[in-house]
């Protein structure tokens, strides 16, 4: 294996912990502590950083991760049907060294032929899965990735 792939595929799972992490905050964002009427999806990604809904600091992420692929922290938004924001993806049109293999609540490898495919989308129970065009969610916890440790990957 050549440098070059090694350093791609730490991309890789570089882009798939940023990717669950923003999807992650998502999930907190959506999930406010009282009122089932009071859940949203976020209009913006500055909202992760301090949720404007409350008078207090509530902080989903310290900063907007950058996509590894691209090197900037600009992520390609994945509309949710109130008009917020359910997911994001990578702005990256290079082909993966990941094609095969799954992951719990993770992107689609066997379906995507750039890093732009690879959808980082929060599913609530209560959304249908056929407005998002996400595959549904496996039974459990939705939000299965820990922000704080990268995500188990197949090679």
């Amino acid at each position: 294996m050549s440098w070059q792939t090694a350093r791609q595929r730490e991309k890789e799972v570089e882009l798939l912990f940023a990717g669950a992490a923003i999807r992650e905050a998502i999930a907190l964002y959506y999930k406010p502590l009282a009122r089932r009427a009071c859940r949203s999806f976020r209009s913006a990604c500055r909202d992760l950083l301090q949720d404007p809904r409350y008078p207090d600091t509530r902080r989903y992420l310290r900063r907007i991760l950058p996509d590894p692929m691209t090197g900037e922290a600009e992520w390609e938004t994945i509309a949710a049907p109130d008009g917020g924001i359910m997911g994001v993806h990578s702005r990256s049109g290079a082909k993966p060294v990941k094609t095969s293999g799954a992951i719990a609540n993770g992107p689609d490898f066997d379906a995507a032929a750039t890093y732009a495919d690879w959808k980082f989308v929060y599913l609530p129970d209560a959304l249908p899965v056929q407005a998002t065009g996400a595959a549904p969610a496996p039974a459990g916890d939705p939000n299965a990735f820990s922000v704080f440790s990268p995500p188990v990957v197949n090679q």
